[in-house]
Order: structure tokens, then sequence, then C-alpha cells
């Protein structure tokens, strides 16, 4: 059955090829992202394999614009039924440099981010009486990172708040899992190994047991499963796609 996808950070990585795998898997799929260039490029590139698709640009953290993006994609496409917050921000500081600037950015990116995308995409889910959320999360929120505790921080409330939305919904018909991700290759991993933050690829995939990083490809499989039929009996639950790094 055809369902509507909201992806946001749909325009690269992990959510560009969550876009993909749902619009494989015969959705519409909005393509949610900061960047509209980026939303564009992936909007089109879907339509050319035939998926209905629009390309949507937000800020996460701007409720009304939220509100207004999703009013857009009930009009061109139709009323939500899956949604994937793939939007996220990385930094690395030692805590004792981490300003309150900083700090609050990441937990209003990365954690109040989520909860304006499912608050305001829950009353289409539950009007239907079926839905799926999948928050992409991080591994760092599993075992702690230094040099990054705001990030894995607003990431670990994210376990929290998949636990609270699947008891609060499950009646609905609306199963939300987390997947949180590690050792995958992305233009922000790039970013971050340009930056000095992280190591090389070979040193990384050294110390994953597959003996090698992941791909948004990986991700998206793991998605595309919880967004499925088959997994409506799946919720609350951290589905680590990490190569056994995390076990």
């Amino acid at each position: 059955m055809t369902r509507v996808a909201v992806v946001t950070g749909g325009g690269s990585g992990m959510g560009e090829a969550t876009c993909h795998e749902l619009g494989r898997r015969g959705h519409a799929v909005a393509v949610v992202d900061v960047n509209l260039d980026a939303a564009q490029r992936v909007t089109e590139d879907l339509r050319r394999g035939g998926v209905r698709a629009s390309a949507i640009q937000a800020d996460v953290t701007d409720r009304a614009r939220v509100e207004d993006a999703f009013a857009e994609i009930r009009t061109g496409l139709g009323p939500v039924e899956i949604l994937v917050t793939s939007a996220g921000l990385f930094g690395f500081a030692s805590f004792a440099d981490i300003t309150v600037e900083a700090w609050q950015r990441m937990i209003d990116v990365n954690l109040t981010g989520t909860f304006h995308c499912c608050q305001v995409a829950l009353p289409d889910m539950v009007a239907a009486k079926w839905g799926r959320i999948v928050l992409i999360s991080s591994s760092s929120a599993q075992r702690g990172t230094p040099f990054a505790a705001h990030y894995a921080s607003s990431k670990g409330a994210l376990l929290t708040l998949t636990k609270s939305l699947a008891r609060e919904y499950a009646t609905d018909g609306i199963t939300v899992n987390n997947i949180p991700p590690s050792g995958i290759e992305t233009p922000m991993q790039h970013q971050s190994q340009a930056n000095g933050y992280l190591p090389d690829n070979e040193t990384i995939a050294a110390n994953i047991p597959m003996g090698r990083l992941g791909t948004g490809a990986d991700i998206a499989a793991a998605v595309g499963f919880l967004c499925s039929e088959e997994a409506g009996f799946i919720t609350g639950q951290t589905l680590g796609v990490n190569g056994g790094s995390v076990m």
C-alpha cells in the first residue's frame, strides 16, 4: 500500500538513502531539508525513478515553519503516515568548552526538532489508525562519547522519546522505533574528518567487527523494514545498525 513518507534531513547522507529506499518500496516521499537545493536534487532523482516526491525547505527548529511544511506536504502528497527524522547536528568540544549557546543549539536541532516533527505528524497517523515513526539517534547515546557530551545527550534523549511515544500511541496502530548508527560513511563524517575530529576510514573500520564502514543504504534498509507492514509488532525498540561495534 502506498503511504506518504516524510524524511527530514533527506537532502544528503542517510536521509537521502532513506528517501530512495522508501520510494523503492512504493511510497510517496517528501524530502525535507534545511538546504532546498539538496532537497530538490534528491526529489528530481526520485521523480526520474517514477516516485511521487516533493522538495520541502524547513529548519526543524522553527515550529511555525515545520507546521507550514507539513501543510504543504498534505496538500501536495496527502496525509503523512511515515516519518523518519534524520535531520541532525554534530559537534566536538571538550565538556568544559561547550558554551551554553552550543549546548542549546544541539538540543534544539536533535531533540526539539524531532519533537516538532513528531507532534505535527502524529494527528494524521492517529486519524488513519496506522503510522510508522523512526528516529535516527546515535551510538553515542548508547556508549557515551568524549568531547561530544552535548551531541550524545541530545541523541540519548531520543531513545527515551522513542519508548514514551511507542507506549502512548501503540493502541492507535502507530509504531515508534529508533536506529542509532555507528561507523556510517556520510558527508557529516567527512566534514568531521576534515576538521581533525575523526580518524581516517581505515582506522575507523579497524574498530568495527565487520571490518568495514557502513553506508547510507545499510541504514535505509533497516528504516524500510521498520516502516513496513511486516514490522507492525515492533515498537519502542532500538535497532543498532553498526557492524557489531555496539552490542
